[in-house]
């Protein structure tokens, strides 16, 4: 069995490209929750420890890292709640060592937000406002769009190619997946919209409440996009839980950038492609010993006996109307 190349990143591998950053750890190392790269909390002697991120090797390449520190530091310098990567004084934000690039950050505790109150929502709406607003000043050269393609499309003939699925649900799920994609392709085709930088994994979990405040954490996924992909994912509940959610966000939101309401249209597309994403996600990174332990649902017949009934409601969803504002188009 190949080794996999996390295997290599041994404790004094991590202490020893901290050091030679110029920090003096302390001996103290945390591993933190991530999967799809390897993150650490780092004691440092006489301060406060720092966060170093460990890209997976191959998954992005050089100009597409330094694309997103770039976007991360430019959000920094508009004086937008983001934790940013440190810069050297050599005026660097990503290092090497031993095949790996990895970068620091500066810790910042927190908790996910209570999205369950309104005034909550209405400022995370601000700061995504504030977010696209500068996210469309420019486009991103190196790093990817969200598309059907690559969420999609791309995901579905790697599932069906792979051995995940087992031999009694694979008919089930070829045929669901291909109908949910003629479907998703016609809403998205109902839809222009123009693409900017976005976040675009803003789920409450790279999300930090702190001091009546929200500071957002790993740009990591970071591409283009339309813009209500950083929004529905703090949209939660029944329709009306939904719409009330919507209509707190966006009286925040639009303060700083206005939203094309055309795009609520996309909300539940965007729903499924990313539930076909991080199924085919898993099954891409099973030989990572991270994922089977992590996962353990995952290679089981009961687990895509699920999946296709969740894809199976969402296909449901898909053709009833999109959600929209109570009141219509402000």
């Amino acid at each position: 069995m190949q080794q996999h190349p996390y295997s290599k990143l041994t404790p004094d591998v991590i202490l020893d490209a901290i050091e030679a950053e110029g920090y003096l750890c302390d001996g103290r190392l945390t591993v933190l929750n991530s999967y799809e790269n390897r993150v650490f909390q780092i004691g440092i002697e006489d301060t406060q420890p720092i966060i170093s991120k460990f890209y997976r090797p191959e998954r992005w390449t050089h100009e597409q890292i330094a694309e997103e520190h770039s976007f991360s530091r430019e959000l920094e310098a508009a004086e937008w709640p983001i934790v940013a990567p440190l810069v050297s004084p050599e005026g660097t934000t990503t290092h090497q060592i031993d095949g790996f690039t990895f970068a620091l950050f500066p810790r910042f505790g927190g908790h996910a937000p209570e999205l369950d109150k309104f005034d909550t929502i209405a400022l995370l709406g601000r700061s995504l406002g504030r977010l696209h607003a500068i996210g469309a000043l420019s486009s991103f050269k190196y790093r990817p769009t969200i598309d059907i393609q690559s969420y999609g499309i791309d995901s579905r003939d790697y599932l069906l190619s792979s051995g995940y699925i087992p031999d009694s649900l694979r008919e089930a799920y070829e045929t669901l997946s291909k109908d949910l994609l003629i479907q998703i392709e016609a809403l998205f085709k109902q839809c222009p919209y123009t693409a900017i930088r976005l976040h675009a994994d803003c789920h409450p979990g790279n999300i930090l409440w702190r001091d009546e405040r929200a500071v957002f954490v790993d740009f990591d996924d970071c591409r283009m996009g339309p813009a209500v992909q950083d929004l529905w994912m703090l949209l939660s509940g029944d329709r009306q839980d939904q719409t009330d959610q919507l209509e707190a966000l966006l009286e925040g939101y639009e303060m700083f950038h206005e939203f094309n309401d055309d795009e609520l249209i996309l909300v539940e597309p965007l729903r499924t492609l990313r539930m076909m994403h991080y199924a085919a996600w898993i099954a891409r990174r099973w030989n990572d010993p991270a994922f089977p332990s992590a996962f353990p649902w995952f290679n089981t017949e009961r687990y895509w006996a699920e999946h296709i009934i969740e894809l199976r409601e969402q296909f449901s969803i898909l053709q009833e109307e999109p959600l929209s504002r109570q009141n219509g188009n402000s």
